[in-house]
């Protein structure tokens, strides 16, 4: 029995060596090489595979191949082509539009050649928020699949506090306002991590659950105290122009300060993670809570924080739409960012520069598909079927590897180690 102890001292000490010790020398260096090249040859193999699924859903194609195998060839080609400068211009712009626009002088069309650009950033902004909640919940080994569930609760307490408090400056409604949504998320987050810590109720049921409850509460909450009076539909009245997020541009353009925001969100958690005590504590229950507990970590405290913080960077990303795009709430306001949150994690390794790359990625590529829908008759899904490869490739770097031959052994891989799905 003493020898088991002194055993699993040892494995303490070294646990915690290595997540005090950065990684240096060759094999450091191979290992953040790998972390960089992987995501990225993911997202060209993805777009190759893309390719390959627009080729076998046009019907174009099969009709050319039927007249002859080089008009097949030339078809395919010119499909796949004009999807993907389809999804170019519609989520970065049209190179020689913005030349044209820049040498006009004309202001209106100037921001309408860039508007595809900035509301691409638009759209990866709620992305940005969402992602750092799944990695920060990552991180501390924990695995938070309600993020959609607190986006939604802290969009209801944003909105609330957009409308209900009146009188105020934007310098003091704005913060309050954001600060409301990530209570409420807050709230949602720590209720499965109390749960998990006191009880040891695993947290992806009680996350999933309270998904569920948020959405029912979020539909009586319009239907009833929160719906706009002088309207038949379920939505919440408009929040006060002194809690709007300031839009940067005029008219067309959606972009506002909330971008700049989860920006600077993004560097708080990376600050949070690797720059204070808090932070080491959770990723050393993260990596292992035996050894945390060993070295007088408060292991249930971390797991209850973890879960907390996660659930309020979820409430911002509701605040956000809220704040800076909707102006109100109304039912199912929110096109999955919750759920895509454990896909921006894991492409951008739980870190909080990775989880901005990969909202940026997610959010341009969202952008970009309806008028490449439009504009080629590609249906919308392709996109969803390339975010699917590649998170796959993340999730299987083996499979990169391979493909490239790269060198690696398998133990370097870059997705989290989630412990707490099979159990501590």
């Amino acid at each position: 029995m003493e020898k088991k102890d002194a055993e699993h001292q040892d494995a303490g000490k070294v646990l915690l060596e290595e997540v005090t010790t950065p990684s240096s020398g060759p094999t450091g260096r191979r290992r953040l090489g790998q972390m960089i090249v992987i995501p990225i040859l993911a997202v060209i193999t993805g777009l190759i595979l893309g390719a390959v699924f627009i080729i076998l859903t046009t019907e174009q194609v099969y009709a050319a191949f039927g007249q002859s195998f080089w008009a097949g060839i030339s078809t395919a080609w010119n499909t796949v082509a004009e999807a993907y400068a389809a999804l170019f211009t519609g989520s970065i712009g049209d190179p020689a539009r913005i030349v044209a626009a820049l040498q006009s002088g004309d202001g209106l069309e100037i921001r309408r050649a860039f508007n595809p650009f900035l509301e691409s950033l638009v759209t990866s902004t709620p992305y940005i928020f969402a992602g750092l909640a799944c990695a920060l919940g990552f991180r501390a080994g924990v695995f938070n699949v309600g993020v959609e569930g607190q986006l939604f609760i802290g969009a209801a307490t944003s909105a609330f506090a957009g409308y209900a408090l009146v009188g105020l400056p934007a310098i003091v409604h704005i913060p309050l306002a954001l600060l409301a949504g990530a209570l409420g998320g807050a709230v949602w987050g720590f209720i499965p991590g109390w749960l998990k810590a006191k009880t040891g109720a695993h947290e992806v049921i009680n996350t999933i659950m309270m998904n569920y409850v948020a959405f029912r509460l979020s539909d009586w909450l319009l239907s009833g105290p929160m719906k706009r009076p002088e309207s038949f539909n379920p939505v919440s009245p408009t929040i006060q122009a002194s809690a709007m997020l300031p839009k940067l541009f005029p008219e067309p353009i959606r972009f506002h300060l909330g971008f700049f925001i989860a920006l600077g969100v993004a560097w708080l958690v990376y600050w949070f993670l690797f720059r204070t005590t808090w932070g080491f504590d959770l990723r050393t229950v993260g990596e292992n809570p035996n050894a945390a507990r060993y070295a007088g970590m408060n292991v249930s405290r971390n797991v209850i924080m973890a879960m907390t913080l996660s659930g309020a960077l979820a409430g911002l990303a509701g605040a956000n739409e809220v704040l800076g795009v909707n102006h109100n709430l109304a039912m199912a306001f929110s096109s999955g960012y919750g759920f895509d949150s454990i896909a921006l994690a894991l492409l951008g390794n739980s870190h909080p520069g990775g989880v901005v790359l990969a909202s940026l990625l997610f959010g341009t590529l969202r952008n970009g598909a309806t008028r490449m829908q439009v504009v080629s008759s590609i249906p919308i899904d392709i996109i969803s079927v390339l975010q699917a490869v590649i998170l796959a490739f993340i999730a299987a770097p083996a499979i990169i590897r391979t493909i490239y031959r790269l060198r690696g052994s398998a133990q370097d891989s870059t997705a989290p180690t989630m412990r707490s799905w099979g159990g501590d």
